[in-house]
């Protein structure tokens, strides 16, 4: 079985987790998903202080060699562990989920693009374009809800770390992407992006 990457990179709050759940709905079956987020690093032995002082935004905060091990073994069709990330605690779970193969994958995540080993393994690749405004907007209403932050923590954090990690590390990979997209994403350029991955599906070997 052909296996077809799909990776949708941008910054926080640029809506590739959305776009992601909106193609997976669309591909049906032949797709699953995978969350860049999952591999944060595990931060279990620390305490709670130094965890906190940990810079999420940074791509040194994500577990890279765990991400190649499960890439490999998704590449390789055969079923594996993907972790999964308590953001509440900033550890991983105790029990992971189960990846079964898929032809078509579904990758969301702030630095899919950065590493260059992993370009060439992706058989798309987009940036998802979102102004500063509308990510803090969407990431402040996140917050809120999922994680118990206060508005005013998630702005100043915003200011602090986001915004200058996002631009040293985020937008360049738009350079590296097939397509660049405004978020939130034009009818059209939605409908593109649907057909050309429903095209994997009926490909019988990787492009």
């Amino acid at each position: 079985m052909a296996i077809h990457l799909i990776a949708i990179a941008g910054g926080s709050g640029s809506g590739k987790s959305w776009l992601a759940r909106h193609l997976l709905a669309g591909l049906g079956e032949t797709a699953g998903g995978l969350a860049l987020d999952d591999f944060y690093r595990d931060l279990s032995p620390l305490p709670q202080a130094e965890r906190d002082a940990v810079n999420f935004d940074h791509p040194e905060a994500i577990d890279w060699p765990l991400f190649h091990q499960v890439l490999d073994r998704i590449r390789a069709n055969e079923p594996t562990e993907v972790p999964a990330y308590d953001f509440a605690t900033h550890c991983r779970r105790p029990v992971p989920k189960h990846w079964e193969p898929r032809p078509i994958v579904v990758l969301d995540g702030l630095w899919l693009l950065h590493r260059p080993e992993l370009r060439p393994l992706y058989s798309l690749s987009v940036y998802l374009d979102c102004p500063a405004e509308m990510r803090l907007a969407r990431r402040v209403a996140r917050d809120e809800t999922e994680r118990n932050r206060t508005a005013a923590s998630v702005e100043s954090q915003f200011a602090q770390v986001v915004d200058p990690m996002h631009r040293r590390f985020v937008a360049p990979q738009a350079a590296h992407a097939d397509w660049v997209v405004e978020s939130p994403l034009p009818a059209a350029h939605l409908a593109g992006l649907e057909a050309r991955c429903r095209q994997f599906t009926l490909s019988p070997t990787r492009i």
